[in-house]
């Protein structure tokens, strides 16, 4: 049985998980692969002590696996964009493989790393870089090849969906939550990629690249975190009946492209609206196919180290062919991957949850409800919530139906300028996941 040798850069929380599993299940894995995989060559900085690879060569520069002639499949877990750029692209250049779990990478210049891939004929495979353990990539690049893709929408940031489950189920302010997901290990000591919507939109925007053959730009995604996020619109959010989500949506119209990643309501009844604590899920909804889901754990060691695994043996199984000329990344050929219109934010037409507080006297909430009527919003709900005795302001909640968010933006500026509305309103948007 031939032997395929690994570089494994980084040994670190996935590389760590890799290298286990990998010895865990080696004959497991081989047999799968058709070959004996061996990580032959590490380089880290520190040893990680679940390790202990005793008899592998060790270095400390990533370089050098790059140049190691014995090596077939450079496996990048280093993090980062420029050394982990450089890297890749050394491999490349030498003949090797590459697997890598670093959306942010992919993200940012997938494009230039995969047309070198492609000039010297070897595979780049990312799986593990959206979603972790959850192969939503090879579902999207192969078991949903058939289909024409409408729309996908996901919790994908772990770290996010923690904090909102936490403050949905116990009521909690956001920054309390957050100082606990740091404790966990859940966020980082700096969390604002995950809270500001940053490592969604990157992963958004490889999801959309490979689903709508898309040039891979996280320019394009409109973001938005969960800062802002008050209890009191989670808790109005489930008395109406709908859970609160940090959504990452992708969806097809004839008049463009959506890219977005922001908070939205979801209904109790969608399968999303349950997904809790750091798990991701992603549904997808396409033409024969119809709305399926993709559920799991997208972040650890061990569920990471799962995608990063089958991404080396689907490599193995090629290499014991020695064809790879069929391999896309994207799933089709890089001249195929075109630009396409994408809509910008003021132009989605979706529904929406608005709440304002209102002077409570007579006519007051009629003026507000004339101004949404002048522009055309039709509205499905609208509750008045009463404050606690001596507070003469109520908190009004409205539940839109579809409505360009251009006009549902006009509504709210003239909303907010009424005498009897204090301060700014809170606009949230609404996802039903049953439209296209």
């Amino acid at each position: 049985m031939k032997t395929v040798n690994i570089g494994l850069c980084g040994l670190g929380t996935v590389g760590g998980g890799v290298y286990a599993v990998l010895k865990r299940n080696a004959a497991l894995i081989s047999a799968r692969a058709g070959s004996n995989i061996l990580v032959s060559h590490v380089a880290t900085r520190s040893i990680n002590p679940r390790c202990a690879p005793a008899s592998t060569k060790i270095s400390q520069d990533v370089i050098q696996i790059s140049e190691d002639p014995d090596i077939h499949i450079v496996v990048e877990l280093i993090g980062g964009i420029s050394v982990a750029f450089d890297l890749i692209m050394s491999a490349i250049r030498n003949g090797k493989h590459v697997v890598t779990a670093n959306k942010a990478l992919i993200a940012e210049r997938g494009s230039e790393i995969f047309v070198e891939a492609e000039k010297y004929e070897v595979i780049v495979a990312f799986e593990a870089a959206v979603a972790g353990g959850i192969p939503i990539i090879k579902a999207l690049r192969e078991g949903l090849v058939a289909n024409d893709i409408q729309w996908m929408a996901g919790i994908i940031n772990g770290t996010s969906n923690f904090i909102l489950s936490e403050m949905s189920s116990k009521k909690r302010k956001f920054q309390d939550v957050l100082e606990e997901a740091k404790e966990k290990g859940y966020a980082e000591a700096d969390p604002s990629f995950d809270v500001d919507g940053t490592d969604a939109a990157q992963k958004l925007a490889i999801l959309a690249s490979i689903a709508f053959s898309i040039p891979l730009n996280t320019k394009n995604v409109y973001t938005e975190g969960i800062a802002h996020l008050q209890p009191r619109d989670i808790e109005y959010a489930t008395e109406l009946g709908y859970g609160v989500k940090h959504l990452g949506i992708a969806r097809q119209k004839s008049t463009g492209i959506q890219l977005r990643v922001h908070p939205a309501l979801v209904p109790a009844s969608c399968l999303l609206s349950s997904v809790d604590n750091v798990l991701n899920a992603i549904m997808v909804d396409c033409d024969a196919l119809g709305s399926t889901l993709f559920y799991g754990r997208g972040a650890g060691s061990e569920p990471t180290a799962s995608s990063v695994i089958a991404d080396i043996v689907d490599i193995s199984r090629i290499l014991t062919t020695s064809n790879v000329s069929g391999t896309r990344p994207l799933g089709v050929k890089l001249a195929d991957i075109k630009d396409k219109k994408i809509l910008p934010i003021e132009q989605i037409e979706t529904c929406y949850y608005l709440r304002f507080s209102m002077h409570d006297t007579p006519g007051a909430l009629s003026k507000a409800t004339s101004i949404m009527a002048e522009i055309g919003i039709s509205i499905e709900a609208i509750i008045q919530k009463e404050q606690p005795l001596g507070i003469d302001y109520v908190d009004v909640i409205v539940i839109t139906n579809s409505i360009k968010e251009l006009h549902l933006s006009l509504a709210v500026r003239k909303i907010e300028q009424l005498e009897t509305v204090q301060g700014d309103a809170t606009v949230i948007r609404l996802e039903r996941l049953d439209q296209v």
